[in-house]
C-alpha cells in the first residue's frame, strides 16, 4: 500500500513488535542484575543484550512509533490527501524489517553478536569487537537511510501540500515539531553513517581513525557520535 494510514499502522505494529523484542532483552538484563555474581547468562551475552536492546529501543521502537503517528496525522492536520512521496514512504518502512533481521541475526554469528554497548565507543567497537560488527554497521546504515527518507517526505509534504489558507503560523504544533525534527534528522543521520563507516574501516580495512597508534583519536568517536546523538534524541 502507499496509503499514509496503512503505512502509519505498519510503523506502529512494527514498533510494538520491536518493543517486545527489546523488552525481552531488558528482562534478561534486569534478571542478571537481580543480585551480584553470575546467575543466568554469560558476561558476553549480557553485553550483547545491552547493545542490541539499546539499538532496538531507539531505532526499532521509539522512532518508528513517532513515524507512524507522523504518517497518520500530518496529512490530516494540514489537509493533504496523502504524504507527498507515497512510494518512497512505503520503501522507508519496508527496509526496516530487513535491517532489524540483520541486526538480530548478528547474535547467532560465530563469535557472538555486537557486545560493545549501544553507543559502540571505539576501541570496544573496533579493536575488541567480534566479526558480527559488519552486520551491525550495515543494519545501522539501512536504519539511517529509512530515517532520512521519512524526514525528506515529511518536509516535502508540509511545505507543498498544505491546504489553501493554512499559513505557517496556522500549522498545529505537532506538525511544526515534526518539521524541525525532520531537518535535524537530515542533518545528523549522515554523521552517524560516517561514524559507523569509520568503525567498519578501522576494524576490517586497517585504517586508524580511532586508534592512537596510527595517529587517530578514540575521543573523536565520542564527538562524532554525540554530534549525531543529541539532535537525534
Amino acid at each position: 500500500s502507499t496509503n499514509h494510514l496503512d503505512i502509519g499502522s505498519l510503523y506502529l505494529w512494527f514498533s510494538f513488535i520491536m518493543f517486545l523484542f527489546g523488552g525481552a532483552m531488558a528482562m534478561v538484563i534486569r534478571a542478571e542484575l537481580f543480585q551480584p555474581g553470575l546467575q543466568l547468562v554469560e558476561p558476553n551475552f549480557f553485553n550483547q543484550m545491552t547493545t542490541v536492546h539499546g539499538l532496538i529501543m531507539v531505532f526499532g521502537a521509539v522512532m518508528p512509533a513517532f513515524s507512524g503517528l507522523a504518517n497518520w496525522l500530518i496529512p490530516m492536520m494540514i489537509g493533504a490527501g496523502d504524504m507527498a512521496l507515497p512510494r518512497m514512504n512505503n520503501w522507508s518502512f519496508w527496509i526496516l524489517p530487513f535491517a532489524f533481521t540483520m541486526l538480530l541475526s548478528s547474535l547467532f554469528m560465530e563469535g557472538g553478536g555486537p557486545n560493545f554497548g549501544w553507543t559502540f565507543y571505539a576501541p570496544l567497537s573496533t579493536t575488541y569487537s567480534p566479526d558480527s560488527t559488519a552486520l551491525f554497521v550495515f543494519a545501522i546504515h539501512i536504519m539511517g537511510i529509512s530515517s532520512m527518507i521519512r524526514a525528506i517526505n515529511v518536509i516535502v509534504t508540509i511545505v507543498n501540500l498544505r491546504a489553501p489558507g493554512m499559513t505557517w503560523m496556522k500549522l498545529p504544533l505537532f506538525v511544526w515539531a515534526w518539521l524541525i525534527t525532520a531537518f535535524l534528522l537530515i542533518a545528523v543521520m549522515p554523521v552517524l553513517a560516517g561514524a559507523v563507516a569509520m568503525v567498519l574501516t578501522d576494524k576490517f580495512f586497517g585504517t586508524s581513525f580511532f586508534d592512537t597508534a596510527g595517529g587517530g583519536d578514540p575521543v573523536m568517536f565520542q564527538h562524532i557520535f554525540w554530534f549525531f546523538g543529541h539532535p537525534e534524541v
